[in-house]
């Protein structure tokens, strides 16, 4: 049997981690500067997470959501404390695009109503809903085309506002921070009007966590820069540190009905500890600060080079844009420089290293990075 060819791969091949850093089978060494898409939060093989998960499995992996599991209240109540929404209640599944799925789902139960409203260049997953909201038609079969779901230019209050007059829409959902279209940054002030024009309309909103969640923009999740709370929040990557888990958060408003949402491995005995065992080493080695500190200086040192067509970003979750193929250079930060990185589009090299990284790992990227470029 072959392997159904769809991704588009480097030849090299990781077979151990730990700390930042990634190996071949020759020993070869490599500063992972992208955590395998923003997954990776607390290191490579963290001794308190490879103890949790070793302890776990051998005592029970799995049994399904039908018997209690306290492992699920647990996470939650470490959740509620680190991300400030103690008060709203945790649906837990697998995937980015399957809590996006729900997140969408549950929007539509409750308002009643069919429609979606999404961004341009938005990527909210790659399943059925999850693709019809994302902006590109290339990943999108015929099945997944649908008017239920309409785009306006993010950051343009005003079109947004004239889309929820109608009253047709139950959800608005956006990305905290637009990863895959480049690092695009949502305004702080568009958010705050976006959160008065759903309460105006009945429309719920959802926050796409997915990627700019889990402390990786210097707070636990990047629409708290703009100081306003969203209904449903979805969160995935670096929550489980590469187990597959995802999760939604849900306002207290919305009340839940038995079998409206629901999943075989969600929330698994596994994945929790997994993810609980990812929450304890944040707060010890208060990741979440590291991420905005070591984001900051590392923000400030790509500045500072020049030639450079702009960096932006907040916290690890940052985008170098550049004048020529992005590609040619991840490939030589790759080869010549032992370094990951991540790409989005043409011209934008994208950062989202574990949230461990050191100042002096930085030091040493912006180093080889600056030789990447002279390279060119």
């Amino acid at each position: 049997m072959q392997l159904f060819d769809v991704y588009s791969l480097y030849d090299i091949e990781p077979v151990r981690g730990r700390g930042n850093y990634v190996y071949t089978a020759d020993g070869t060494e490599y500063l992972d500067l992208y955590g395998g898409h923003a997954v990776i939060s607390i290191g490579h093989t963290h001794p308190h997470y490879v103890e949790a998960v070793c302890k776990q499995t051998a005592a029970l992996p799995f049994y399904s959501n039908s018997v209690k599991n306290s492992l699920q209240q647990r996470l939650a109540d470490l959740l509620g404390k680190a991300s400030g929404y103690d008060n709203y209640q945790l649906f837990l599944a697998n995937s980015g695009a399957e809590a996006n799925e729900n997140a969408m789902k549950l929007a539509s139960f409750v308002t009643g109503r069919k429609k979606v409203l999404a961004f341009d260049r938005a990527f909210h997953g790659r399943t059925s809903a999850a693709v019809a909201a994302t902006d590109n038609p290339k990943i999108q079969a015929p099945l997944n085309h649908t008017d239920n779901i309409v785009f306006v230019p993010l950051n343009d209050i005003e079109a947004t506002r004239r889309e929820l007059a109608s009253g047709e829409y139950a959800a608005v959902i956006v990305e905290g921070i637009q990863g895959v279209a480049g690092i695009r940054m949502v305004d702080d002030n568009f958010l705050a009007e976006l959160r008065k024009a759903t309460e105006a309309t009945g429309t719920l909103l959802i926050l796409d966590e997915i990627q700019s969640g889990y402390g990786r923009t210097g707070r636990f999740f990047a629409h708290q820069h703009a100081g306003i709370r969203a209904d449903i929040v979805t969160m995935a990557k670096g929550i489980a540190n590469g187990f597959p888990m995802s999760g939604v958060l849900i306002a207290p408003s919305i009340k839940p009905v038995k079998g409206m949402l629901g999943t075989t491995f969600g929330g698994n005995h596994l994945a929790c500890a997994a993810a609980i065992a990812v929450l304890e080493v944040m707060n010890d080695e208060k990741l979440v600060d590291n991420a905005a500190e070591v984001g900051a200086y590392l923000l400030e040192q790509l500045k500072s080079i020049p030639g450079l067509k702009e960096v932006r970003g907040r916290g690890l979750m940052l985008g170098i844009e550049i004048e020529g193929s992005a590609s040619e250079l991840r490939k030589r930060l790759l080869f010549d420089h032992h370094i990951f990185t991540g790409g989005a589009g043409e011209h934008t090299v994208r950062l989202l290293p574990p949230l461990t990284i050191t100042r002096r790992e930085a030091d040493i990227f912006i180093n080889e990075f600056r030789k990447a470029l002279s390279e060119q």
